[in-house]
């Protein structure tokens, strides 16, 4: 109990350890361990320190675009404008911390009795299904390419079927237009000829009483 409160106290202690980074040399990776950095945050520093020279006072930073109050809040006291940059390290192990016991394991099955053979733990993972033989997968290709293929000589079929279904529909009405159409120059031939017969025999008529007239 005594060794784990020591190891509790050095890592409490280590993380009020600040680290110094120097913003006007701190390289992206030094710049992006920084909290709330990041590194689009820290090319941008890098950015910024190259086409305006070294930053004056750490308040300076706030000039790159997308650092505010805020993350300036966070940094300020681990930021400097000079001397080296220098990294937290990682804390001594002063004592070592206990062991943590193994869990303990409920046993899959109930022990053998005495005599008896023990019997063999089950699986813990279901084994990996054997690959398809390449006879098998090689007859499951050319069944499913045998398929694709039935199916396509029916939709062709099918399509062939509609396509004379409508040629024949087609060229029925065009017969039907024609008969119309020669019944009725028929018939209007035979109107036009009972006409024209019809005349005759009404000039006809006219004539023979003005015969008769012109005799007496």
């Amino acid at each position: 109990m005594k060794r784990l409160l020591i190891a509790l106290v050095l890592l409490v202690m280590s993380s009020f350890a600040i680290a110094a980074v120097n913003i006007n040399t701190a390289t992206k990776e030094e710049l992006d361990a920084l909290p709330g950095i990041g590194s689009v945050k820290a090319q941008a520093i890098i950015d910024y320190r190259n086409a305006n020279g070294p930053f004056k006072t750490p308040a300076d930073i706030m000039k790159v675009k997308g650092i505010k109050e805020g993350e300036f809040a966070k940094i300020k006291d681990q930021i400097a404008v000079s001397g080296a940059t220098t990294t937290m390290a990682a804390p001594a192990k002063a004592a070592e911390a206990p062991k943590t016991p193994p869990a303990k394991t409920t046993p899959s099955s109930a022990p053998a009795k005495a005599g008896e053979p023990a019997k063999a733990p089950a699986a813990a993972t279901a084994s990996a299904p054997a690959p398809m033989p390449a006879k098998e997968e090689s007859k499951a290709m050319k069944a499913a390419d045998d398929k694709a293929a039935k199916e396509k000589a029916k939709a062709e079929k099918a399509e062939k079927a509609k396509a004379a279904k409508e040629e024949k529909a087609r060229k029925a009405a065009e017969e039907k237009a024609s008969t119309d159409k020669s019944k009725a120059d028929k018939s209007k031939g035979a109107a036009d000829a009972q006409a024209t017969k019809d005349k005759g025999t009404k000039d006809k008529a006219a004539v023979e009483p003005a015969k008769e007239k012109t005799t007496k």
